[in-house]
């Protein structure tokens, strides 16, 4: 992500008025361009990260204790929901069993700080202050990053869901990754028979189909770039529908893609969409990646407590990150994934640009001036439910 400052007049005289000998001056001046920053960083953390796309922000005040009506969002047969959640910033995200209730959330404050000599402020060196705002954005992103995918990998990896017959009797249990039908290959038969499976296990509260606002299907699904490659491939080599060898099920003639289809697919380099799935590309997925490693630990742990307890998890189909690679699809429009973040009391906003105080009392002697950055917010998925994966 790059920041780039405009060189106005205004700018330039700030700029240098940060790199005056007077305390005061300097002050003054870093003071104007924080305020000046937070707003804007705001929207950049906003548009910047890959989580944005998967989670909603509920705001709440500065020192409250943010919580959640799940009452009126859920409704669920057995009355409760199981909630994925982190109490510290990088911490394992944890599974709370929840009553129809008030759901409190954990939230942690993701920080950054950089400084650099006055001696650029005060030649107008706009580019090395562009960089050094464009650090301190970079290392908040990173965190935020981070703990947000571990709360959907973690969620992923647990997650099971009860499937209800005649008179509310558990008829069987559905985890939420599906092993492909091939090994090591993406295939249309495992986009669809994951809308299929994320169907089953939407059921309502009174194990009937749930009106459309309320369970959409699959709207976005995560995948590597080498996922990806194999999609563009599709224009070029040829597939089936049946199986990933191009011979067909015993008795079953596979059907190929059509050539219009191969067509839009070599035209656009890929496609963007199938089956009215967005295909979102991420380098950190892929095997040995890091969210896969990420992924693989979450999985492994759930397969070992499912032996000793429940029997049952999400990622029963897992074995390692080195030879597999887990793609993940979730349904945003059920708005699982919320963001609590604080909205800070002095700025108004929920991204804060400070002084580096810690410079002032040494400010004559080290000659640097600095900024520092944070914002206060939580990763919660309310229901599971919204995720499944393929495992690849």
């Amino acid at each position: 992500m790059q920041i780039q400052l405009k060189k106005t007049p205004e700018q330039i005289e700030l700029i240098k008025a940060m790199g005056s000998s007077k305390q005061s001056v300097a002050r003054e001046a870093t003071e104007a361009i924080a305020a000046f920053l937070s707003p804007v960083l705001k929207k950049v953390l906003m548009t910047a990260g890959t989580a944005s796309t998967v989670y909603r922000d509920i705001e709440f005040d500065e020192d409250s204790d943010p919580s959640l009506p799940l009452d009126l969002f859920y409704n669920e047969g057995a009355g409760y929901v199981s909630i994925w959640s982190q109490s510290q910033a990088g911490g394992l995200p944890t599974s709370q069993v929840a009553g129809m209730a008030e759901i409190k959330f954990g939230t942690y404050r993701l920080d950054s700080a950089v400084s650099f000599n006055k001696k650029y402020a005060r030649k107008s060196r706009l580019d090395v202050v562009s960089k050094a705002i464009e650090r301190m954005v970079n290392e908040v992103l990173v965190k935020q990053e981070r703990n947000a995918w571990a709360v959907v990998l973690k969620a992923l990896a647990e997650a099971y869901t009860p499937i209800y017959g005649a008179g509310q009797t558990v008829q069987t249990t559905y985890g939420h990754t599906l092993a492909a039908s091939a090994a090591g290959q993406f295939l249309l038969a495992d986009l669809n028979n994951l809308i299929v499976r994320i169907k089953r296990i939407n059921e309502s509260y009174s194990a009937n189909t749930p009106v459309q606002p309320y369970s959409h299907g699959i709207t976005d699904l995560y995948v590597s770039p080498e996922i990806k490659a194999q999609i563009r491939a599709f224009a070029y080599n040829p597939i089936n529908t049946a199986s990933a060898d191009n011979v067909g099920i015993t008795g079953i003639r596979g059907q190929h893609l059509s050539d219009n289809l191969r067509d839009e697919i070599f035209k656009s380099a890929g496609m963007q969409s199938i089956y009215g799935v967005n295909i979102v590309e991420l380098v950190e997925f892929g095997k040995s990646q890091k969210y896969n490693v990420l992924f693989n630990q979450f999985a492994l742990d759930a397969n070992n407590a499912a032996s000793q307890v429940q029997g049952s998890n999400g990622a029963a189909n897992w074995t390692s990150s080195s030879t597999q690679e887990i793609a993940v699809g979730i349904d945003n429009s059920r708005g699982a994934y919320v963001r609590p973040v604080a909205v800070q009391a002095e700025s108004g906003g929920t991204f804060s640009v400070l002084p580096d105080g810690q410079l002032d009392m040494y400010g004559s002697r080290i000659q640097k001036v600095g900024f520092y950055g944070f914002l206060e917010e939580g990763r919660v998925c309310l229901d599971a439910r919204s995720t499944v994966g393929i495992v690849i």
